[in-house]
């Protein structure tokens, strides 16, 4: 996210508007940012990442499938689905060999 970089050029007196345009992003986004930097969403999905890696873990082996139930024990909602996008992105992976 290149948010920071443009309150840190407005900080040092470069206009939003012309560092918004070089780095050819919107300005009404970085506004939006601005007022609150750190959405819900975010601070959801960093919960549900640290419940998948507490999980992983335990037991290196499970998959994303047995990480979303073990994640839905300790008492976070996700479904599998939403447990392996996570998961994928951060990469917790099962370190069970895949047999094709």
């Amino acid at each position: 996210m290149t948010y920071p970089l443009v309150a840190e050029l407005a900080g040092s007196g470069i206009p939003v508007t012309v560092s918004c345009r070089v780095l050819k992003l919107a300005r009404q986004p970085y506004y939006r940012w601005r007022n609150d930097p750190v959405q819900n969403a975010d601070v959801l999905r960093a919960y549900r990442i640290n419940a998948l890696r507490d999980a992983h873990d335990d037991d290196p082996t499970f998959g994303y499938r047995y990480l979303a139930d073990e994640a839905r024990r300790a008492g976070w909602r996700m479904s599998r689905r939403t447990a392996w996008k996570p998961c994928s992105q951060a990469g917790i992976l099962s370190e069970t060999p895949r047999v094709c």
